[in-house]
């Protein structure tokens, strides 16, 4: 039984990923920031699943979070066979409203972690001449879209440069790029999710379903449903001005919520 790693495996996402590669027969090792919630997801795939499911609470904007993860991905006695690097985070505001120490643990987070457990990982599945990488990038990569766009285009350029290179020794590399995904990573980042119509909202096990049977067909770019597939062929063509999208904005609080205390 092979093991799969999965960064932010508690909500969203992650939670799908660990779900349905428990589902498939992988023991697997959940890393996130909240213990309690990893807890609770590993108890639920044990007893789902009959899997095995290690916690491994870290923060990946940390360098000790992020240590820890990597000399877990290093232990060649418990080998990694599949690396999800699905830790994300957004920013609401545009790029100069932002905090710079903001800005900088996003781009940590989603480039520099993603590169270094990637680069932890590659050693010991190439010297087994197998394994498996996904990379959580969003159709944003084709998009300009600010930092957050520029940072998951980084993944999805890796990603394609990482598979050509590695499939040929044995490691399959994979972007999975999701437009908007019914999770709680717009709440989270306090985004008013009316401003995207009904259509683009996707659901996380189509997009992990197809992610997962695009990495094991050995394709550098997976783009779940065919309307985003024809949305990141458009994007090469049209003008910047219309694949930028709507402004983002926040959700209106509500009265007596405590949104403003």
């Amino acid at each position: 039984m092979t093991t799969a790693l999965i960064t932010g495996a508690t909500a969203g996402l992650g939670a799908e990923f660990a779900r349905q590669l428990a589902e498939q027969g992988h023991d697997v090792v959940l890393v996130a920031r909240d213990e309690q919630r990893l807890k609770a997801t590993a108890a639920d795939l044990e007893r789902r699943y009959g899997t095995t499911a290690e916690v491994l609470p870290a923060d990946l904007t940390d360098d000790v979070g992020v240590a820890a993860v990597v000399a877990r991905l290093s232990d060649a006695a418990r080998p990694v066979e599949v690396l999800v690097n699905n830790a994300g985070m957004g920013l609401l505001e545009d790029f100069d409203r932002n905090s710079i120490e903001d800005e900088k643990s996003h781009l940590k987070l989603h480039v520099q972690t993603a590169m270094e457990l990637s680069h932890a990982a590659l050693q010991g599945m190439l010297a087994r001449g197998s394994g498996r990488i996904i990379n959580v990038a969003s159709v944003a990569a084709f998009l300009p879209r600010g930092s957050y766009s520029a940072a998951k285009a980084w993944l999805l350029s890796f990603s394609r440069w990482a598979n050509l290179a590695y499939s040929p020794r044995g490691v399959k590399v994979t972007a999975v790029c999701p437009g908007f995904v019914h999770t709680e990573f717009h709440d989270r980042m306090g985004m008013d999710k009316s401003v995207a119509p009904g259509w683009t909202w996707l659901r996380a096990g189509r997009v992990v379903r197809e992610g997962l049977a695009d990495n094991a067909r050995g394709k550098a770019v997976s783009v779940p449903t065919k309307r985003y597939k024809v949305l990141a062929a458009a994007a090469r063509i049209l003008p910047d001005r219309i694949t930028a999208g709507p402004p983002r904005k926040p959700k209106e609080p509500v009265e007596g919520s405590g949104a403003n205390g």
